[in-house]
This record gives structure tokens, sequence and C-alpha cells, in this order.
């Protein structure tokens, strides 16, 4: 029996995965080994390896997609055996191949385990004849009205891209271009493949974990249905609402995939749900997933463990551990939902969740790091396990809603109003969860109070700059002090409102609110502030990082930029001026798009991809393009002008009372 002891692993990946790769390295005893690009220099999963190699550059084509100098690097620093995470390299059969080639274990499924799944066209043919249910295929070319709608998916991709949904036959040649060209982009391949779009379906998936001793392990669902972008967002397990036969039946697909391929090690299948509770083949995961840890709590396991045990040659046991309890686990994405879920970038200051039992977070950032452009903008996995699935959303919840996450714009409302909303409450999900209540999720939230917490804020910003800082002032009553009031101005992030404070600062004691009914002061230092409000006190945290401020509560947190009194006239941009809401690449401009080109309201004009998305850059209005400054290939910062639309006054409707 072949027995490969791992003594030092890399992990060919980077943030969150290779952090949690390590942990279990470290319970086990093995020596740990990162890889970094020049953007993750210093990143939280370098300083916590054993040793780590640098990759020269910052673009994944450049450094983590390198299959080359990845094995160069585990062979330079020692390693025995390589684990690949999920992403990049995770499902390269090429990869694999090369790493087994190098003398090195590969942490993974055998090399034609990966081929046969590696096209989505060709692993469906490959279930159909393993009896594991499947959605027929639609030729494109002769697709009827019959068929609509359609899903376009790109045969070697996954993580949504180059997918599209087709409504309209009128609108297929045009989004079969599109797709594509994404799918040719993001995989090197532009194969893409259509099949009926179900509505409404579910998106439940079966972790596997099979031995080369012909053991499978099909350990339980998860529903993965919530998601933007084709891309998940909130998981479970195990996943709700399905009968037991319905249950089965995914099992015994699920490890008849795995037998057809001969599998080995940590793999899910992944399958479509139709309303009526059909399930359908969907893909199979050749790796290890981002959202393992929910099944992990499930069972009591812990995967990667196994998949480092399977590779030595190691047997599972006959039967997997018992299910016990509920998990669910929410991706924190550095992102504005309300903005077409735009990636963001900078300084995060602060990343701390509250420690509970249940609670698990699985990151790869930490207070004083920076999200920058190159790389997926998922932050942290937040996991919470309890006894039965309503106690798990509602630890997850209140830990993120108690959450202090200080820098760029995330979804953690989102997710936390998601958690809550009757229709996941009740587990009537689907995939179109977001297409229909992400106005209402995204919306001004009942309860919060954005006035009252920029005025913690000036209270705390006037207490700094008057005594720079002195012990809790506590009183309770207005003083009568003849200064006139002082004025702040914030900015809210993301909204955009704007806040006025007044507040009057005596020549002792703390200052106070100025014409606030309602509003009773108890307590000001620098970082925290106490108002009674309406009778009820209320707790500020307040963190200032240059201009701009941080205030949570106990159930709200909101970010301020300080503005000056007067705005400045410099800032104005010209009308019609179209400006990176993001830092990128331009990847592709619209046809025959040029300087003094005729354009229509909502024409897309501009394809900028940062952040593993790309994002469409649309004509605010119907008129003459009269400056282009975008081209394929140039990195933009976020504000820069990217083009100029002239508004044509006869493209403007005229009402018809007026008319």
């Amino acid at each position: 029996m072949r027995s490969d002891v791992i003594q030092t692993l890399l992990v060919a990946n980077r943030g969150e995965i290779a952090c949690r790769i390590f942990r279990t390295c470290r319970d086990l005893g093995i020596t740990t080994v990162a890889v970094y690009s020049d953007a993750d220099d210093g990143a939280l999963h370098v300083r916590e390896a054993d040793l780590a190699v640098r990759l020269p550059g910052a673009a994944p084509a450049d450094t983590y997609l390198r299959g080359d100098l990845v094995v160069a690097a585990a062979l330079a620093a020692g390693a025995d055996a390589v684990h690949p995470g999920y992403g990049f390299l995770s499902e390269n059969a090429a990869f694999a191949a090369s790493v087994q080639d190098a003398g090195l274990v590969w942490v993974g499924p055998p090399v034609k385990a990966i081929e046969l799944m590696a096209s989505k066209t060709r692993a469906k043919e490959l279930m159909a004849g393993a009896g594991v249910p499947l959605l027929a295929p639609v030729d494109p070319a002769t697709a009827a009205e019959d068929d609509l709608p359609l899903l376009l998916k790109a045969a070697a991709g996954g993580g949504g891209r180059g997918m599209r949904i087709v409504r309209e036959l009128g609108a297929l040649p045009g989004e079969l271009l599109a797709a594509a060209a994404e799918a040719a982009s993001a995989f090197g391949d532009g194969e893409v493949f259509a099949e009926p779009y179900v509505e409404r379906g579910r998106h439940v998936e079966v972790q596997v974990m099979a031995d080369e001793h012909d053991t499978v392990w099909a350990l339980g669902t998860r529903d993965c249905s919530l998601q933007r972008r084709h891309q998940k967002v909130i998981e479970e397990a195990p996943a709700p609402g399905l009968d037991d036969a319905l249950r089965t039946r995914l099992r015994d697909a699920a490890t008849a995939a795995a037998r057809a391929v001969g599998y080995r090690g940590a793999g899910t299948v992944e399958f479509l749900v139709s309303a009526d509770g059909r399930p359908y083949f969907l893909e199979m995961n050749t790796r290890l997933q981002v959202e393992h840890p929910v099944t992990e709590a499930v069972f009591g396991i812990d995967l990667v463990a196994l998949q480092l045990r399977v590779a030595e040659g190691g047997p599972l046991g006959a039967t997997p551990p018992s299910p016990s309890g509920h998990a669910v686990e929410a991706r924190l994405y550095a992102e504005d939902p309300a903005r077409d879920w735009q990636p963001q970038t900078g300084a995060l200051l602060a990343l701390d969740l509250p420690d509970a039992p249940g609670l698990r977070l699985d990151t790869g950032y930490t207070g004083g790091d920076t999200v920058g452009v190159h790389y997926d903008p998922m932050l942290a996995k937040v996991i919470a396990h309890a006894p039965t699935r309503a106690e798990a959303v509602r630890l997850l919840a209140r830990a993120l809603e108690r959450a202090r996450i200080h820098g760029p714009v995330t979804n953690r409302e989102l997710l936390v109003r998601s958690l809550r909303h009757p229709d996941f409450a009740a587990a009537r999900l689907d995939t179109g969860f977001y297409d229909r209540h992400l106005a209402a999720l995204t919306a001004p939230a009942a309860g919060r109070d954005p006035a009252r917490a920029a005025l913690a804020g000036a209270l705390a910003a006037a207490v700094t700059a008057t005594s720079g800082g002195p012990a809790p002032t506590r009183f309770g009553a207005w003083r009568n002090v003849p200064s006139g009031p002082q004025l702040k101005r914030y900015r809210s992030e993301p909204d955009g409102a704007e806040h006025e404070v007044a507040y009057r600062t005596p020549r002792t004691g703390a200052p106070e609110p100025h014409d606030a009914p309602g509003v009773r002061v108890l307590a000001v230092t620098p970082d925290r502030v106490t108002l009674e409000l309406d009778g009820v006190a209320r707790h500020f945290t307040v963190r200032a990082d240059g201009d701009r401020v941080f205030v949570d509560t106990d159930a709200a947190s909101y970010t301020f930029t300080a503005l000056p009194r007067f705005t400045d006239p410099a800032t104005h941009t010209e009308p019609g001026s179209l400006l990176a809401p993001m830092p990128g690449t331009v990847v592709r401009l619209a046809e025959g798009l040029a300087a003094g080109v005729p354009v229509e309201a909502g024409q897309p004009l501009i394809w900028l991809e940062a952040m593993k998305m790309e994002h469409r850059i649309l004509a605010p209005a119907s008129g003459l393009l009269t400056a282009l400054h975008a081209a394929p290939g140039h990195q933009v910062e976020v504000g820069a002008l990217l083009a100029v639309v002239q508004e044509d006054p006869a493209a403007i409707p005229v009402p018809e009372e007026t008319a």
C-alpha cells in the first residue's frame, strides 16, 4: 500500500484558503510554504506560513496561474507536496500532472478525473452514461421560442464567468458572442453551450470524499441558491426543505458521479433542483469548495485533513460520521451591492467579529491590510453552527451585525438583511432571490439613524480636538453657555447623504449637541459616546482615520467622510463625464466606439474588469461621444475619466402636456 508522509506542504494559492489550509497543517505538524505575488507582499497568508516564495509580478496570469513557477517554488522550498486550494490552478489537469512529474505529492484528485470534468459538455456526456439526471442541451443554431429562456455557459469555466440568460431569440447571437469573449478571457477557452434555464431553481450540491480503497462518502447536501452574478453569497448545510427521497437521490447521483471518474479526495457534485423537486446535474468541482466549512461543522470533520490523509494513501472510515445540527456561511465581500456589486479597494482598518460558541471566521485579512484590485473581493467567510437552522441563522446575523469592519464598503448589511428576510427564514430559496429582493434589501433600513451616529462622531471629534481625549465626562443636564454652535458636515457611505451636526464646546466640560430634542449626552470620550435617545441609553463606538469616521452601534455601523464647510468648485467634472467606478483594467470597447460617434442612453460603451468581475459602463444619455480616453488594456484608477457624452437635446422626450 502506498504511503507518502507529507512533511512540507506548499499551497498554490493565496488569501483565505491558504490561511485555512495552513491552520490544519499546523495542527498536523506539517511545515507550510506560501507563494505570493508582489501585490501580496506582506499579506496574511505570507505572514502565517513557515516559508514563502515570491512570484514576481501582480497579475494572476504572471503569478498564481504560472504552474511552472509554482512547481519551481515548491522544489526551492524543499516541499514534498502541493495543495491547490480553490480557483487559480486547482482544476488544471496539466498543473496537477506537472506537480507529480516533479516528484511531489498532489493533494487533489487524479489527473484523469480533472480532465474528464474540466469541460462541462464532456462531463454531461459522461454523467448521462452513469445515470445521473441531466438537462437536455439546446443547439443555439436551431433554438426556437419554445426553448426560451436559455442559459449560456462557458464549457471550461465556473464562478459565473461566461454565463448569460437569454429570454429573446433576437438577443441570442449577441449574447453568444459576449459569453464566448468573456469565457476566452477568463479561461483561455471560448467554448459556450446552451441549456434550458430553470426559473426559480435551487442550487443544491453534495460534498463527496473518496479514497483509493474504493470508499466514497457523500457528506449530505448544501444549499447555495443565494447568488449574485451566479456567484454564491450565502450557503448552508443541510439544504433545507428537501424530502428524504430527494436527498437520497442526490446522494446516490453524487456517488455515481464520483465513481464514474475514479475520483479521489474532496470534490463537489452540483445540481439544479427545479421548483417541482427534480434534480439536474450541473457540474462536478474537482477541488475543495469555498463553502466547505458548513459541511465540516455539521459532520464534525476537517476536510483538509482528510484530503491530506487520502493524498498520503490513507483510508477513510467505512462510513462517514453522523451529521448534527445546521450550519450557515456568509461571504463577506468588499463590494457595494447597491451599485451593481462594484468591488471596493483600500485600507482595511478593522475586521473584528465577536467570539461566541458556534462561530467561525475564515479570512485572509486582518486590520491594517490593504484590499487591492488584482484578486477576488472576498474578505472573509463567517460560519455559524447551532442545533437548528433558525438558531444558526440568528447567531450568524447577530455576529455580522456586531462586527467592526472599517475600511472599504462591504456587503455586511445586505448579508444581515438577507438572513432575516422572510423568504430566507421560511427556506423559500432559489437563484432568483436577489433579482427579486435586491432593491428592497439595499434600500435605507428601518431603525438606522445616521444623523445620531454623525452626532456621536462629531462629539467624539470635539473631545479629541479640545483635550486630546480625557477620561469620560459624565453629566445629566444641559449647560447654558453663551458660545454659538459649531458645525460639522459629514457624507455617509455608500449612499452619499450629507449630515450637518451642530454642537457647542463650552470652556469646561464635554461638548453638547445644539438643537437636538430628545437627545441627552451621558458620556463622551474620543472613542466612545453614550447618548440617551428618547429615554434609551445607546452606545456609539467611534474611530477616526484621517477624514473618515467609523461609528458602530449595537445594531448598525456607519461610515462618514468629514466634509469642508464649503464645496470646492474644482471638484466638479464636465457634464456627461463617464468616470471609472473602481480601479481596474479596460478589457473592451463597444464596436466602432470613437470620439464623434452617436450613442444611445443605456448603451454599453466600455467594459472594465476588476477583482474577477466584469463591469459595463453605460451611456448616461443619448447624444454624441465627444471624448474617449479608454482603450483596451489600460489600467485605470477609481474616478479616472473614461469618456464624455454630450447629451442631444433633440433626444430628450418632450412631456405630453407641453408638446
